[in-house]
């Protein structure tokens, strides 16, 4: 489980395909009470700390990882969002996130609203009953607003210090992202639809 709230950026250091894919991921994040088998979220993807290595870590990507996620065009140098596991304490200041990518949106515009930024994503088709005005949704692993939303789209503003703190800064108009619909829409959209079914 997780928040949201990026603590750290990494980078693909290396790329190993041995059946599945292996990364190394290089960080500043302390990685000294990480154990191995932890959960780190990599741009919004839950992944395995499978080994520790000098100044950063790395995971192992299933196939169905990479058919989902971006991850599968993960190459050496790609930037990555990252955030540790949620503990007993902690607090939640974005919301709850599973690490469990729901696919991959595409970024439609990007335009400079003040000193934030106001992107709009594309979504696919199946997804859209899940975007609300003022809802959650995970963007490459970061915890954001929805503005406005409509059919397929939505739009979110990122404030400078995000812009900074984590690769959405670096987005352009035609890049692929993880996305993470909200776990609480996902529920009750199941609890309404079984109930529709029952009558």
């Amino acid at each position: 489980m997780f928040t949201g709230i990026i603590q750290s950026r990494g980078t693909v250091s290396s790329v190993e395909n041995e059946g599945d894919r292996l990364f190394a991921i290089s960080t500043r994040m302390s990685m000294s009470d990480v154990l191995i088998g932890a959960s780190i979220a990599c741009s919004g993807v839950c992944l395995t700390v499978i080994k520790k290595i000098k100044g950063g870590f790395m995971v192992q990507a299933s196939m169905e990882t990479l058919e989902t996620t971006t991850a599968c065009k993960w190459r050496v140098g790609t930037k990555l969002n990252l955030e540790r596991a949620l503990r007993l304490g902690d607090e939640i200041g974005g919301h709850l996130v599973l690490g469990h990518v729901d696919g991959v949106a595409r970024v439609i515009s990007k335009i400079d609203d003040n000193e934030s930024v106001r992107y709009a994503f594309e979504f696919p088709q199946e997804f859209s009953r899940f975007l609300a005005p003022k809802g959650s949704i995970t963007i490459d692993g970061v915890s954001l607003t929805i503005n406005s939303a409509s059919e397929v789209r939505a739009e979110v503003n990122v404030i400078p210090h995000t812009q900074r703190e984590t690769t959405l800064g670096c987005l352009i108009a035609g890049d692929s992202v993880n996305f993470e619909v909200d776990m609480m829409a996902r529920y009750i959209d199941r609890i309404i639809s079984d109930g529709a079914r029952k009558q």
